[in-house]
């Protein structure tokens, strides 16, 4: 029921992953991801310079296997691919995440909120082939649903706009969509990952929220609260996605490992957001995202 992690390499067989049943770990194989390793462009110095944390109360499954440092655009992949950004007022990130896109996306789908600044102008000065749908209703559940619905990529991948996610990392995750995973999720926790922008307050709340998820759904995952990810188009129906705020994550998560996807968690580094404040209440999504854990939990609508 719950899901395959790796260890860090893709599972040698693809079509049927040798770690057995699910929940079990995967092998290893001797290909390394592609951008282990690799962090900022030298202007961004804050990251270069401050210390990633590593995972603090659990090892992770095995660390990843280091390989040479590669650019950004030299990962390919055969699959098209479909960038969803949802975002409000972020003008004054967008032109920095823009920048960092990298070649082997091939659709940029920018899910406007209503934004009262010039976060879709800026967008489309900065990428003119950019897509621009407006998400209809408040909050992040709606607008990354009616972004998934607007994609036509085979992968699909979800970023923030604020600059606290690198979309350098984006062939890392592509990497083990292509050697078999069905979903893969970035991990703060893992060694290689960190945050930058982590407070006190939150890192408790996602460890919390963390070991709830695992002993419900049976998972080994590191991380919960981080919602750079990406998945194969084609199980959009299976995680049967209804959130409308930030929880969204949380129930993506939770259909993923109820439906037995084959999940994949990789290393990422959270920096801190680039300019405005963040859309995030702490305590009160928090608990949205508890509610949404305990509803989809494996039973829960048994004997109603």
């Amino acid at each position: 029921m719950s899901t395959t992690l790796p260890t860090g390499q893709p599972p040698a067989n693809p079509a049927t992953p040798s770690g057995g049943p699910a929940g079990s770990r995967a092998s290893t194989d001797p290909r390394t991801p592609p951008g282990t390793g690799l962090r900022r462009r030298a202007a961004d110095r804050i990251a270069d310079r401050a210390p990633m944390r590593r995972a603090g109360d659990r090892p992770p499954v095995r660390p990843l296997v280091r390989g040479p440092a590669r650019r950004a655009g030299d990962y390919r992949t055969r699959h098209t691919v479909s960038l969803v950004v949802p975002a409000r007022d972020e003008a004054r990130n967008i032109p920095w995440v823009f920048e960092q896109i990298p070649s082997c996306v091939d659709e940029v789908i920018l899910v406007d909120g209503s934004s009262r600044d010039a976060t879709v102008a800026m967008a489309r000065a900065c990428r003119p082939t950019v897509r621009n749908v407006d998400q209809g209703a408040p909050g992040k559940g709606n607008a990354l649903r009616a972004g998934f619905a607007a994609a036509t990529g085979e992968y699909i991948v979800m970023i923030d706009a604020d600059g606290s996610m690198w979309p350098g990392e984006i062939p890392h995750f592509l990497h083990f969509l292509d050697h078999g995973y069905d979903f893969v999720k970035g991990s703060r926790r893992m060694a290689g990952g960190g945050s930058l922008d982590l407070t006190p307050l939150r890192a408790l709340g996602n460890k919390a929220l963390l070991l709830v998820v695992n002993r419900l759904y049976g998972g080994l995952l590191t991380d919960l609260c981080y919602g750079y990810c990406a998945f194969r188009r084609d199980f959009l129906a299976e995680l049967d996605l209804r959130a409308t705020g930030f929880e969204i994550e949380a129930e993506m998560i939770a259909h993923a490992l109820r439906s037995g996807l084959r999940i994949a968690e990789v290393p990422s580094l959270e920096l801190p957001r680039r300019s405005g404040r963040s859309h995030l209440h702490a305590v009160s999504d928090g608990r949205r995202v508890l509610r949404t854990l305990l509803a989809e939990r494996p039973g829960a609508g048994e004997g109603r």
